[in-house]
């Protein structure tokens, strides 16, 4: 007699909008609040000058495209933890905005196979420097395209829709100082 296989807890499909997702697993829902994370939108303007281009990587995990993000730090502030994690995941660096420019909700499945319900506040990052020697080497892809092509890359409906406004809403930011 074999032994009897522990049974999985059913994972969301991600492509699906978060209510949906929230609706195959409705034990998160009554779990407790949103887990707090904190993400970089990762940008440059391309060789014309005008052009702004995104930076998008790869999940460890699954290899979908994300942006670089991760939970809060102790003793670091949102718009620190967020350049922190854009520098571990993809070695950027630069000028960063303290106030966030949007926030997006997603669900992560954890170590535990538990699924939380993630809200991610985004900081915007204007990229000065670019390494390529820094903490994840190696274990993402990395590419910088227009804020359409960062959108239709990402499954996240609120983040795909900051991405789409960000070309606009970085010039205005810009012109403004």
């Amino acid at each position: 007699m074999t032994p009897s296989k522990k049974s999985r807890k059913p994972r969301p499909d991600k492509s699906q909008p978060l209510l949906r997702q929230l609706a195959a697993v409705p034990e998160t829902l009554f779990a407790g609040a949103f887990r707090q994370q904190y993400g970089a939108i990762c940008f440059r303007h391309g060789n014309a000058g005008s052009e702004v281009e995104i930076l998008v990587i790869t999940s460890r995990e699954s290899g979908r495209w994300v942006i670089p993000k991760g939970w809060p730090m102790k003793g670091k502030k949102p718009f620190e933890a967020a350049a922190i994690e854009a520098w571990e995941e993809a070695g950027v660096r630069g000028l960063v905005k303290k106030k966030p420019v949007g926030r997006y909700t997603y669900l992560k499945e954890l170590d535990n196979g538990d699924v939380a319900p993630c809200m991610v506040d985004m900081f915007q990052i204007e990229v000065t420097d670019i390494s390529g020697d820094f903490k994840e080497r190696g274990q993402r892809i990395l590419e910088w395209v227009s804020p359409d092509e960062a959108a239709r890359r990402v499954r996240e409906i609120e983040l795909k829709s900051l991405l789409v406004q960000f070309e606009s809403h970085g010039r205005r930011k810009r012109d403004r100082g």
